[in-house]
């Protein structure tokens, strides 16, 4: 009887059909075969369960009857009151039935018809990613698109809607006439994507409904116009490709502005603006790679005004690269232009790098039973405008006009006549073209005696070339005109460590003094070296122990010096870890590099700037590793006044994960900065079960007394939908204002897409209050 069953298959002439039931029942008159009683078909990977089968011979199709269970050899699980299919279970009809995909698709529909081996048509049926509720398979999922038809094309991988509605818990939300998307197999695929939503004070209410292009499967567009309120309509496309050996992508944006006054006395206020945005990286072969990063903006704060980079971002870098990394060497050169994106830049004030390139190597083979390495850099610079900042706090309150707004900028034309300029302003940039090639050799060698005692010979060389063409003639930092600069740097020295180490049940603990003397000459030519990549100076217990505490090439550390310091360190059984290091550094003889200011006055109240340096002291404790706290000091050397102070604790308890970070930074009002500077930031996160989590951020500036950042936000996410809610509140100066209230909401359906609001609330426009 199985043998009237298996009728011609088409797809796979060796696959077998296997038909069991109770009973089975010829019905010549119909020409009919009739499987009765759990019935169960095996066809070609395909399982068929019913209460009922009746096979028509003269058509060639199968009616499976009662409690019906399709399962596709693809994993799809059909179930129905009745089916009707073709022999070869492709073609056929279901009423009131479910269908749930190994895709974690699933369709309910009063009938569905099916054709050609992969269309289904379901009638009045409805479409969700979202698993039933196993207590109550009858409630109506978290969401679900409600179709009068939903058409599912198997191979286009899409799934058509006509007549839907939106539902979240069963209640209608939205309404279109026609809605198509990709099913979950698609990875890329033509067609509109979630719209997004903005709302600013200056651009209005707006929406963008992106529309994704796939054009081939390495090359792909974005267009995403963005229509406002107030201004009208921005386009915007990005174009993607990806080639064999990498991937660039291109962005446009532009503006016809409707209502430029809305942006008045900022950069906004024109009636065009845009941007033209480029990135691209392509491998050379395994251990090199080029690329480029490209901006092109009509002024300083459009990306932020219209939401298209983060408002956190101050600065975008325009740059062509190539890096090259061995397993002991390193090459990096690139070309950089920077973009100021606050309507407090100056672009002309912005240098124009032209190039910078790095290379270092560590020789794999010993040098006279040591390690030898070489670094080479070379930095070439041009910048139209000489950028200036006012100094001295001393002046701040005599002569408040002396400082020209929020960028604190110093106008020489305001300088009173007893104040000279190297008194009441440094220069953060020169105006002139700067170019130095700098080339650095260091060899140490190591030795322990049988007292364990370790000795490190080193010996280090840095030569500098540069030439300056300045245009700062009125100003004492830096060489008139053009000149050529020498200068060479050799240094020489011995660091001593002696470990004690003892052994305890619990683990173990080691006490280390550590002393370092270096022998060198001055340094030469202070301040006729133009000072660009050595401004920040950070005297603490990261380079208590460096031969060079400066952080570029610009600036050498002269003179002999001695950096003494001791370390102790306990290591746990359990893992846990105490650190401990406290040091202080003097100056042996010769000139002390940090005493003799440069025209960005770098070293000045560094805490090195005394013969007899502050102290510096690390303490880190780690008794988990789901605990650590680390922190950092340094105290006046004369009177143990605290200069810096930093702790920052991070902890990870069951669910919550916090960090706290207190700072403490005394005034320097020869690096501008006029008064105490302390403050806290607070971060967490919290897991309340799987699918929710809430995370907050403050941070409290204590000179201010008040809270100058807030950040809330709750997200729930499960195997279907997703939601996020923020809300920020930030009170430092953004591109525009001094504070910025911003609401976000994105809301993430799966297979779907997703969609975003973002909304500046309670923004306060630059003034004097």
């Amino acid at each position: 009887m199985a043998n009237e069953l298996l009728g011609n298959r088409q797809n796979d002439p060796n696959a077998k059909m296997l038909v069991t039931a109770d009973e089975l029942v010829y019905d010549n008159t119909r020409n009919e075969v009739i499987a009765e009683g759990n019935v169960q078909i095996y066809y070609d990977g395909a399982v068929l369960e019913a209460r009922r089968v009746v096979y028509d011979r003269a058509n060639n199709r199968l009616r499976a009857e009662g409690g019906v269970r399709l399962k596709d050899k693809d994993g799809t699980i059909i179930t129905a009151d009745n089916l009707d299919l073709s022999q070869q279970f492709t073609d056929g009809f279901v009423n009131s039935l479910r269908i749930d995909t190994p895709d974690n698709m699933h369709f309910v529909a009063a009938r569905a018809d099916r054709s050609g081996g992969d269309t289904t048509v379901l009638t009045s049926g409805a479409y969700t990613p979202c698993e039933p509720c196993k207590e109550n398979p009858q409630k109506p999922p978290l969401w679900q698109v409600r179709a009068a038809k939903i058409i599912h094309k198997e191979k286009e991988q899409m799934i058509y809607f006509h007549d839907a509605r939106l539902e979240f818990l069963g209640v209608p939300i939205a309404w279109t006439p026609y809605l198509e998307a990709p099913d979950p197999t698609v990875k890329r695929k033509s067609g509109f994507l979630i719209p997004q939503f903005i709302n600013s004070s200056e651009i209005g209410y707006g929406m963008t409904i992106p529309y994704f292009w796939n054009i081939a499967p390495n090359m792909d567009v974005t267009f995403s116009p963005l229509i406002v309120s107030k201004q009208g309509v921005m386009l915007d496309g990005e174009f993607r490709h990806r080639l064999e050996t990498g991937a660039y992508s291109i962005r446009a944006a532009g503006i016809e502005q409707q209502d430029r006054d809305e942006f008045a006395g900022q950069p906004g206020d024109r009636d065009q603006r845009g941007m033209v945005e480029t990135h691209g990286r392509f491998n050379i072969n395994q251990n090199w790679y080029w690329g480029w990063d490209g901006w092109l903006m009509s002024d300083e704060t459009f990306l932020e005004d219209y939401n298209l980079i983060s408002e956190s971002v101050r600065e975008v870098t325009s740059q062509l690269y190539l890096v090259g990394q061995g397993d002991r060497s390193y090459f990096d050169a690139r070309a950089m232009y920077f973009t100021g994106l606050t309507s407090y830049d100056v672009q002309d004030q912005q240098p124009v790098v032209h190039p910078v390139i790095d290379y270092s190597k560590t020789l794999g083979q010993s040098v006279f039973g040591g390690q030898f390495s070489y670094d080479f850099n070379l930095t070439s610079l041009s910048r139209q405008e000489i950028d200036l900042r006012a100094t001295s706090a001393l002046y701040a309150p005599l002569f408040p006009t002396l400082y020209d707004g929020p960028t604190n900028q110093c106008d020489l034309s305001r300088i009173p006549p007893d104040v000279s300029v190297r008194e009441a302003c440094l220069m953060r940039g020169m105006a002139g073209s700067y170019t130095r090639a700098t080339g650095v050799v260091d060899w140490r060698r190591t030795f322990i005696d049988a007292a364990g005692q370790t000795w490190t010979p080193f010996f280090n060389m840095q030569l500098d070339l540069a030439s300056v063409q300045t245009e700062a003639e009125d100003f004492p930092w830096l060489p008139s005109g053009d000149d050529s600069l020498v200068r060479a740097m050799p240094a020489v020295g011995l660091e001593y460590r002696y470990p004690f180490i003892s052994t305890q049940s619990w683990g173990t603990q080691t006490i280390e003094p550590i002393a370092q003397v270096i022998i060198r000459p001055d340094e030469t030519d202070i301040g006729q070296f133009p000072n660009e990549d050595a401004q920040s100076l950070i005297f603490d217990d990261t380079n208590l122990f460096e031969i060079s505490k400066y952080s570029g090439y610009d600036r050498v550390e002269g003179g002999g010096r001695a950096n003494v310091g001791v370390q102790y360190t306990a290591n746990f059984n359990n893992g846990g870890q105490v650190n401990a290091l406290f040091g202080q550094s003097y100056q042996l003889f010769g000139l002390n590099s940090y005493s003799e200011l440069d025209m960005a006055n770098t070293g000045a109240e560094s805490g090195l700037e005394d013969d007899t340096s502050d102290y510096v002291a690390r303490l880190y404790y780690q008794p988990t590793k789901n605990f650590s706290v680390i922190n950092r000091f340094r105290f006046d050397h004369d009177d143990w006044s605290v200069q810096r102070y930093e702790v920052e604790g991070r902890a990870v308890i069951d669910k919550l994960s916090v960090s706290a970070l207190y700072g403490l930074y005394t005034a320097q009002p020869l690096l501008g900065y006029y008064e105490e500077r302390e403050g806290i930031l607070g971060t967490g996160s919290l897991k309340l079960n799987e699918n929710w989590s809430i995370r907050a951020a403050a941070r409290y500036n204590l000179n201010l007394d008040e809270i100058d950042y807030t950040l809330f936000g709750i997200s729930y996410i499960d195997e279907c939908f997703g939601l996020a809610l923020s809300y920020r509140s930030d009170y430092t100066e953004s591109g525009n204002r001094e504070r910025v209230d911003t609401v976000l909401v994105t809301i993430t359906l799966k297979t779907l897409g997703e969609a975003g609001f973002s909304s500046d609330v309670g923004s306060v426009l630059g003034s004097d209050d």
